[in-house]
Parts: structure tokens; C-alpha cells; sequence
């Protein structure tokens, strides 16, 4: 026996030791059904590796909203649809409330923060960032005086380049930065600076991969309030609060360009309501277009298809099925976003999905982007205050059309969320 054939039947061993030793066949009785996986692999041949969302919504087409698919040795269990994600995550969302541990991130992290965070750390670091948050203002008129700011900001950046073509990732970047920026640091950085530059730069890149600084006495303090814990959630901080918001800014401008008739009906409204002033958080309610616009730009983008994957914290029994405690679990928010018994024109850019018969907002239950239950974002009450003033103020500014001769693509780029592919636009000056 040569040796190429020895070390082949060495192999071929060691695969099978390690596959019959992950296999408990007890474990996983009456588990969701799913494809059949092949050895070692096992369906990884099978799924779209680069928009996966895309694939699940496929195979929940056979197997239900409630299905099982395997990449390597790794079972884990997807649900579709917004009936099924919140029964799961509302419901019975203490037995789905943990987070995976991805080797990439545990090294850096080492499960600190909030956003990969599980177990008594999460509870703990959670309610410190939601209190800490409304101390410095979110909700509240001190940080919309800041947004606004910012906004402006951010007007006099466009207003520089006297509507010739620019590309608008790096300014409306750095803008939403500052506003974490201000919330943390009471400081702001010009978009040139090469310290934000290089702040958000770092986000992104976390993102393609995947996602007060003193306390006093309290009695859990010394477990919880530590340099590394702290250092992790203002990172989670600055991820949740800037990739996210800014990608859908940069949606919402690409799809007025596409969609000029929209951009018009919202500039008529701007008019109406706020008309030279300073666009505030109280104008929303007075401007339902606009508000279903924003609703919509958040749907159509679609920012975080796959969600934040969960792991059940228990053994549960859900829909008929078995999941052991320790399963990887994906909530796919692309499949609620998408769901046809909620949204008539799943596929299409429509604000009318928020819009009753009489043009009065129209809320739908089915509207999570940031997700639902104990782990929803958040920095959702910012997020939203941010999308609102920003969007304003830009369409209260400019026009926004695509330069002669671009043909504007509304497929998503490479990454875990859904970013729009690079493009440039013109900002003409409406005033």
C-alpha cells in the first residue's frame, strides 16, 4: 500500500470518527424537516452562500415555514414568515432569546457587549444600554437638536459639489456616526477626518465579516462593568447605530432618484408641512407620505435579511417539532418583509403598504426591521428619529437625480446586510 492510499484511508477515517461522533440520533427526533445534508458538507452545495435568504425562501416552499438545513456538522433551523417568527421570538421568546458564538468575533469579543451577548451578561448590559441611551438623550428634544444639527451638516457637504456627481457613502457614513459620536463623546468629526474615516471604515469591514464608561456601585458592577464589557458595547453601539441607519439613507436616496414621481410627492408635502423651516421629530404626524415613504424605503432595503441568528436557550417543542436546547436558530426577516398575507406588492417599492384608502398612515404589524421581542434593536426610538430628520432635511434641500447615462441597479452588494451596490447621484439645489 502506497503512501498517497494510506493517508487517503486516514482521512476518510478521521471524517468518519468525527461524524459519527456529532451524530445523537435521539437528539434530533422529530426535528424540522429539511434537504438531505451530504457527508461532511452537508447542504452547503445546495444554498446560495452569498444572498442565503434567497435559498431559505425556496425551500420553505417544500418544507414549511418551519425547516431544517445543515452547513458542515452545524444543524440549524429556519422560520419564515411573520406568523412563525413572532409566535417564536414573542411568544416563546425566552426559549429563543441566546446568541451563537462565531469564533471570529468570540476572540475579540469574548461574548462581551450586546449584540452576541447571552445569559446574564445580555440582561444586564441591555437595560445599562437603554438607560444610558435615554440619560444622553435618545427620545428626547437634546438629541434631536443634535440630528438636526448634523442634518445640516450634511446639506452644506452636498451643497459642495453644485450638483455634479458624487458618491454619498462616505459623508452620509460619517454623519450618522457623529450623532453616536455626540451621544458618547459630546464631540463631532468633520467627514474628512481621517479619525471617522477610519472609525467607520472598521465598521464596515465587521460588518462584511458577519455585526457611561464609569459605573457606580451597584452589586453586580464587578461581574458586569469591566473595561473589556464596556469596550464591547460601545463597539455594538457604534455597529447598531450607524452601519444600519446610514445603509438605509443611502437606499431611500438611490430609490428617489429611481422613483423621481415619489421624491416629488414628498417634496410637495416638506412644503406643506415644515416649508423653509427646520424639519422636526412633531412634523411627522402631520406627514403621512413621507412617514409610509420612510416605512417602505426600510422594507424595499431590507437591511438585515437573515436577522440576528438566535440559539434556543432550552429544548423546545415548536410548531409540532422538536429543537434541542443549543440550536442555531434564523428568524428571516427577508421572509416578514416579503410576507404576501401582509404587503400586496412584496416585490415592489410601494408606499402604499402604509397608506390607507383615505391617505391616513397606515401601521402593519408586519413592519419589523428591527426585529421583535426582548432582542429587537435597541436603538430603534434613534434609528427612527435619525431616518426622519435626515431624509427630510436632504429632500427639503435638493433634488436628487442620477447622473446622464447611469443606469441605476437596485440589487443589493456583497455583505451580511443589505447595502446598495456603490453608485453616484447629483444633488441639485432646490433653494
Amino acid at each position: 500500500m502506497d503512501l498517497a492510499t494510506i493517508l487517503l484511508s486516514a482521512f476518510v477515517i478521521l471524517v468518519l470518527v468525527i461524524a459519527f461522533r456529532n451524530r445523537n440520533p435521539g437528539k434530533y427526533i422529530n426535528f424540522p424537516p429539511g434537504p438531505k445534508p451530504l457527508p461532511i458538507i452537508g447542504n452547503i452545495l445546495s444554498i446560495n452562500m452569498s444572498t442565503p435568504y434567497k435559498t431559505f425562501m425556496e425551500l420553505s416552499k417544500k418544507y414549511g415555514p418551519v425547516f431544517s438545513v445543515q452547513i458542515g456538522f452545524t444543524k440549524m433551523v429556519v422560520m419564515c414568515g411573520y406568523d412563525t417568527v413572532k409566535e417564536a421570538l414573542v411568544d416563546q421568546g425566552e426559549k429563543f432569546v441566546d446568541r451563537p458564538k462565531p469564533q471570529l468575533f468570540s476572540k475579540t469579543t469574548k461574548d462581551h457587549g450586546v449584540i452576541l451577548a447571552s445569559g446574564e451578561n445580555w440582561k444586564v448590559m441591555r437595560r445599562f444600554t437603554l438607560s444610558t441611551l435615554r440619560d444622553y438623550g435618545m427620545g428626547k428634544k437634546s438629541i434631536e437638536g443634535k440630528i438636526s444639527e448634523e442634518a445640516a451638516s450634511l446639506v452644506q457637504k452636498f451643497r459642495t459639489y453644485k450638483g455634479k456627481p458624487f458618491n454619498n457613502l462616505k459623508n452620509v457614513n460619517s454623519a450618522v456616526a457623529n450623532i453616536i459620536v455626540a451621544i458618547l463623546l459630546s464631540h463631532r468629526f468633520d467627514y474628512e477626518d481621517p479619525t471617522i474615516l477610519k472609525l467607520v471604515a472598521l465598521i464596515n469591514e465587521n460588518i462584511r465579516l458577519f455585526g457611561r464608561p464609569l459605573v457606580r456601585g451597584k452589586p453586580e458592577s464587578t461581574k458586569f462593568f469591566h473595561n473589556e464589557n464596556l469596550i464591547a458595547l460601545v463597539g455594538d453601539l457604534f455597529i447598531a447605530g450607524m452601519e444600519t441607519t446610514s445603509t438605509t439613507l443611502r437606499w431611500g436616496l438611490l430609490l428617489m432618484m429611481k422613483y423621481p414621481e415619489v421624491q416629488k410627492k414628498v417634496q410637495n408635502e416638506i412644503e406643506k408641512v415644515i416649508g423653509t423651516a427646520e424639519p422636526q421629530v412633531e412634523h411627522r404626524k402631520e406627514m403621512p407620505y413621507t412617514d409610509a415613504v420612510i416605512h417602505e424605503i426600510q422594507r424595499f432595503g431590507d437591511i438585515v435579511p437573515g436577522n440576528v441568528p438566535r440559539v434556543t436557550s432550552q429544548d423546545v417543542t415548536f410548531k409540532g417539532y422538536f429543537i434541542p436546547k443549543g440550536t442555531l436558530v434564523i428568524p428571516l426577516l427577508h421572509s416578514i418583509l416579503r410576507d404576501k398575507a401582509y404587503f400586496e406588492k412584496r416585490h415592489e417599492f410601494y408606499p402604499e403598504h402604509f397608506l390607507d384608502s383615505s391617505g391616513k398612515f397606515k401601521k402593519n404589524e408586519a413592519f419589523i426591521p428591527f426585529s421583535i421581542g426582548k432582542r429587537s434593536c435597541a436603538g430603534e426610538t434613534l434609528a427612527k428619529m435619525e431616518l426622519f430628520l435626515f431624509f427630510t432635511s436632504l429632500l427639503q434641500n435638493f433634488t436628487f437625480q442620477a447622473p446622464p447615462g447611469a443606469q441605476l441597479d437596485l440589487t443589493p452588494g456583497p455583505g451580511s446586510t443589505n447595502a446598495p451596490k456603490p453608485y453616484e447621484i447629483c444633488a441639485i439645489p432646490r433653494t
